[in-house]
């Protein structure tokens, strides 16, 4: 079990293989691949499947993962989310740490730098 201390200190980074939009507003939106041998199967059959899948994330989440950046400790994105939106995002390292798990180990759209 890590200690608080530890688990602030986390770093994470969005791999190359990760690819994303950003609109003007600042929207996150993540395009999945959809390269299964099914679908590129039913593509040869003309069947109109996109390439991607858009999985399209909402103003705080797309805050939180525009700075993810490798640098950034999970603490430093904390004080920053803080500074944005204030009580909003209160219970706040509650709320970021379910988010970055869950995209780190559902989603793969993140991964750590240090364990």
């Amino acid at each position: 079990m890590k200690t608080n201390e530890e688990v602030l200190n986390i770093i994470y980074k969005v791999p190359e293989k990760v690819n994303y939009e950003i609109s003007e507003e600042g929207m996150v939106t993540i395009l999945e691949k959809q390269d299964h041998k099914i679908q590129s199967f039913f593509r040869k059959l003309r069947f109109r499947i996109p390439l991607y899948k858009k999985i399209e994330l909402d103003a705080y989440a797309s805050f939180v993962f525009l700075q993810i950046d490798g640098n950034r400790t999970v603490q430093e994105i904390g004080k920053l989310i803080d500074s944005k939106y204030g009580k909003d995002a209160h219970p706040l390292y509650e709320r970021l740490l379910l988010f970055l798990n869950h995209i780190e180990t559902n989603c793969h759209y993140i991964e750590r730098l240090n364990a």
